[in-house]
């Protein structure tokens, strides 16, 4: 059996299956994915060395194919060890072919290596958008298994067009995200009995 890439799918199967689930006749009409953003938060008590930041910002652009931005602090927070102008996040927003690259790998590849991984909870933000943490980057097969002190996780961010969740927990189910089976709610009848 041949790999078809997500974007062709995209255009050709889930499109088919979208328009039968929603009950939509035309194409242009179905939900799309828009950007995917990869996230990653700093630490300054873990991540504040140079060579962290540079291992990071290399781990980034090799996961997602394009160079990330660096989001620096615009005011200083003492609570926090924060200083005006330091570095506490890097990020990448992706769209496009990189776009459906990336989570191609990011479904088949790096989230089936999750050990006891059980799938992530249907809650998505009300609009169709969908966002989901990797706690270890390791999972990603094109990055070298990294020393203790240099394991970092990253949100990632799905947006779409969808506008509802029912029309964004549909496309991303087609596409492929794992999802947690919800079971059947027992009634107070099935619970006497």
């Amino acid at each position: 059996m041949t790999f078809i890439p997500l974007q062709k799918r995209l255009q050709t199967t889930i499109a088919d299956s979208l328009k039968k689930e929603l009950g939509v006749g035309n194409v242009h009409a179905l939900p799309r994915i828009t950007k995917v953003i990869v996230n990653t938060g700093l630490s300054q008590k873990k991540y504040s060395a140079k060579d962290v930041q540079q291992f990071i910002l290399e781990s980034l652009a090799t996961v997602t194919g394009q160079r990330p931005a660096i989001r620096r602090a615009k005011k200083s927070i003492s609570d926090f060890n924060i200083r005006e102008n330091m570095i506490v996040a890097m990020m990448v927003t992706l769209r496009g072919k990189k776009m459906y690259y990336f989570l191609d790998r990011l479904i088949n590849y790096a989230l089936p290596r999750i050990r006891d991984f059980r799938g992530y909870p249907m809650k998505l933000d009300g609009h169709g958008n969908f966002s989901l943490g990797i706690i270890d980057q390791s999972i990603f097969p094109e990055l070298p298994p990294p020393e203790a002190n240099k394991i970092f996780g990253m949100q990632i961010q799905i947006t779409t067009n969808a506008g509802t969740d029912e029309r964004g927990l549909a496309l991303l189910k087609h596409i492929g995200i794992p999802f947690r089976k919800v079971a059947p709610r027992k009634t107070d009848v099935e619970k006497k009995a």
